[in-house]
């Protein structure tokens, strides 16, 4: 952790100062838990209301804020607070050990130069490693898979035989990339399992939370594409293909062959039919259930899964479904007596 002045911080993230700038900031904090020496931020108008109260000596804002505190004008509050976090406290470091002699290396694994590989991690035959990995402890590579360079895989990750990682790539703890998809034929009552001839291909800057399943292709590859982020317990199934930047939030699960284009965004907990066509920048609101395919640049949400502003509207009805029934059985009720008249 290194102190800063406020004006170096509005240099590193290219905004403007009203206010202090000479204030000493050392680290980061919420709006409502920052003091003096803390720099905090707002993304999000719903806490502004905080900012009267703030004892932070700094705030990042995205315009200008009738307040007292001294702020750090940016346009993407989201990305400076990111980029400042970055500068005063750095990311999580790393053990740095070589290889050690408690790891299993196959003698035919081919491994870069500053690659560290701790105790009972399994490296097997042909396995390519590039430069400047951390591969922790109980991680299990299969044959001939590629890892680029500056990757890091945590504790007892999996990755089956013949995978191939770009560079930059983070996947979390007990994750596996590679493993058969859930595929059977059944018959006459019995379910019989299909070898999958695919392979999964991770492209450069992808990261990959903790419990997550990668599937390999039951013909085709799986790919998931460049700078793609997908959180803790996703599935993703065989032969899925994900485009470029995409976000894949927490529990979200795409059935098999379903291809997903660049840009999306899928919250928690959405589930994505098999073989559909998802376009690019589509964003689909947490817990949809996704059942047909879905044009570029749309927003959808619900299970099944519409046009938002739609879909909100309809959901808005639900909680008044009980009036309306009250009012259809007056209403029925009423046009009995009027039929009964002569």
């Amino acid at each position: 952790m290194s102190e800063r002045s406020l004006e170096e911080l509005a240099r590193h993230v290219g905004g403007r100062i009203v206010g202090d700038a000479g204030a000493r900031i050392s680290s980061v904090a919420g709006l409502a838990q920052a003091g003096k020496g803390q720099i905090s931020f707002l993304a999000n108008r719903r806490y502004a209301k905080l900012l009267a109260s703030t004892q932070a000596s700094a705030v990042i804002v995205g315009a200008a804020v009738d307040c007292s505190v001294t702020q750090l004008i940016v346009e993407n509050p989201h990305y400076a607070y990111m980029r400042v976090v970055e500068l005063l406290h750095g990311h999580r470091r790393h053990k740095l050990s070589g290889i050690s002699p408690r790891a299993s290396v196959d003698p035919t694994a081919t491994i870069g130069d500053q690659t560290h590989i701790h105790d009972f991690a399994t490296i097997s035959e042909k396995v390519r490693i590039g430069s400047r990995c951390v591969i922790y402890p109980g991680v299990f590579i299969g044959a001939e898979a590629e890892i680029g360079d500056d990757c890091i895989l945590y504790p007892n990750v999996a990755v089956y035989d013949g995978v191939h990682i770009g560079h930059r790539v983070i996947i979390d703890a007990n994750s596996s990339v590679g493993q058969d998809g859930f595929g059977y034929a059944t018959h006459k009552g019995v379910h019989h399992k299909i070898p999958h001839l695919g392979r999964v291909r991770i492209e450069d800057d992808v990261g990959i939370g903790t419990n997550c399943s990668i599937q390999s292709g039951a013909l085709n590859d799986t790919r998931i594409g460049r700078g793609t982020k997908i959180g803790d317990g996703a599935v993703i199934g065989h032969g899925v293909q994900i485009g470029v930047g995409c976000l894949i939030v927490s529990q979200v699960g795409i059935a098999g062959s379903t291809t997903l284009g660049n840009y999306c965004v899928l919250a928690g907990q959405v589930g994505v039919s098999g073989h559909l066509k998802v376009g690019d920048r589509v964003s689909v609101g947490a817990q949809s259930g996704v059942a047909n395919d879905v044009e570029p640049d749309t927003k959808i949400f619900g299970s099944p899964a519409f046009e938002l502003k739609q879909a909100l509207q309809a959901y808005a009805l639900v909680k008044s479904l009980p009036e309306f029934r009250k009012t259809l059985k007056k209403l029925e009720q009423r046009l009995a007596q009027l039929e009964q008249q002569p």
